[in-house]
């Protein structure tokens, strides 16, 4: 059979069947007590299997599963399996109101999209590659590149065509499409789908090999419903999590921007002593505020550069060998111990980092000494707010030299102000890496979770 025809399999039955509901993203108040949910809600439900073939359970050749779970090749469970557009469509993409969406392989998340870079196609050229229409509930598979991420296509997405992507559909009336797509995204099924990977230079996957790709399944389509769930809720958890980071970086930036530029003052810096409020005056800069001053960071700190760590390093060591990638290792002995400010001088130069702790930096990673007449977090946050590319010395690895970063003009306030300005910074990061610590706690228990429900191990329903 050539693989990049349709599979003929018998009609697909469209009578209703109870699928995933759309999950609603939560409140963030729900990611902490996800855990808590999941043991809470399988408690005297659950029935764990011992890492042998215990009662109850078989071995076969995808592992230890129940014995009423099955394990079919996608050919079996399929009613359609075929490829997307294959050849070139940017001679059908278009802006009108009546284009057709076409997803691409950029556009698949796990279990989601990607909208970003989206195009439309002529209603003609959809038309006329009406195979890769597709419908609600539909498995889209990534072909190349990325091999075997799959997502699933929504109601919204009803009607779309797609481009060198596996089309998936699943026979309803049996198989609850979202529970395939969880066990294709797991652990063990994107290390088994590795297994059919073609190609040298970019990985590619083949219909006809994935037909008999065999995957492991509850019989009962409710258990399947069951599984993809909670797995769903967990989805839900983490996608209003990362909203909810976003939203808070958003709002971190945009304060960066008012505050360190003193478009907007605090209240107690505010005012003059006889009670009127605060003026700006014009500077090198543009518009300041009128007891802000223009200062070159050479005049409040001297850039240094890192070290050979050859002869301080140690296994036992206890201070941080930091390079422009990050840690690289440890010392026995620092380089500065005060707070700093680091930055690339080759390779990555527009990220800096704070550090308050003593360190050693490599050659390619500059330090600061950093004068007390200024607050040294507040010096951290204005270099975050300059485009270090723009000062890049070199063709090829982009370099800073040590001069260039001192001649550099920044307006500044008193320390005082910094100091008060620099804190509220301080506590909106904290926040922030307080959520994203949270997010990755979400995501343990997630993939714990697939683990134990797509395998059988912890049974939703009893058997």
């Amino acid at each position: 059979m050539n693989q990049l025809t349709d599979l003929p399999t018998q009609p697909q039955d469209n009578s209703a069947s109870p699928e995933r509901p759309n999950a609603q993203p939560p409140s963030d108040t729900r990611v902490a007590e996800a855990s808590a949910k999941y043991l809470a809600e399988t408690a005297g439900t659950a029935t764990p299997a011992s890492p042998a073939c215990p009662p109850g359970y078989k071995l076969t050749e995808v592992g230890v599963i129940p014995e009423d779970w099955d394990v079919s090749p996608l050919s079996r469970m399929t009613s359609l399996m075929t490829n997307g557009f294959v050849g070139t469509a940017k001679t059908h993409y278009t802006d009108s109101h009546d284009g057709i969406t076409y997803i691409q392989g950029y556009n698949v998340e796990e279990n989601s999209f990607n909208f970003n870079g989206i195009k439309r196609v002529t209603p003609e050229f959809h038309k006329k590659n009406s195979k890769s229409c597709l419908r609600e509930g539909d498995v889209l598979m990534v072909q190349t590149g990325d091999v075997g991420l799959v997502t699933i296509v929504p109601q919204e997405l009803e009607g779309a065509n797609c481009h060198a992507l596996i089309i998936i559909r699943f026979k309803k009336e049996a198989h609850n499409p979202h529970y395939f797509s969880y066990y294709l995204n797991s652990q063990q099924g994107r290390l088994r789908l590795k297994e059919l990977e073609t190609g040298t230079t970019m990985k590619h996957i083949n219909v006809g090999d994935l037909l008999h790709f065999e995957v492991p399944y509850p019989r009962a389509k409710h258990e399947q419903t069951a599984i993809a769930t909670a797995l769903s809720d967990m989805d839900a958890l983490i996608g209003g999590l990362e909203k909810l980071i976003a939203k808070k970086q958003a709002i971190k930036t945009a304060t960066m921007q008012q505050l360190l530029t003193g478009r907007t003052r605090l209240p107690q810096f505010a005012l003059r002593e006889d009670g009127t409020h605060k003026g700006y005056k014009q500077s090198e800069l543009g518009e300041i505020p009128e007891d802000w001053e223009v200062v070159p960071f050479g005049d409040v700190l001297s850039i240094r550069h890192g070290k050979n760590q050859k002869l301080v390093e140690s296994s036992n060591g206890n201070i941080p060998i930091l390079a422009t990638g990050g840690q690289i290792g440890w010392a026995n002995q620092y380089l500065w111990d005060k707070p700093s400010v680091l930055i690339g001088r080759k390779g990555t130069i527009d990220k800096p980092r704070y550090v308050d702790s003593p360190f050693w930096t490599v050659d390619t990673l500059f330090y600061s000494e950093i004068k007390s007449c200024v607050e040294p977090k507040f010096i951290f946050y204005k270099f975050c707010m300059i485009d270090w590319m723009q000062y890049n010395e070199a063709s090829g690895v982009p370099s800073l030299n040590a001069s260039t970063i001192e001649s550099v003009s920044v307006s500044l306030p008193t320390k005082q102000e910094q100091t008060a300005i620099a804190t509220i910074l301080s506590d909106m990061d904290e926040e922030i890496q307080a959520l994203q610590q949270r997010l990755a706690k979400t995501r343990q228990i997630k993939q714990g979770m697939m683990q134990e429900l797509l395998t059988g191990k912890t049974r939703l329903v009893q058997p």
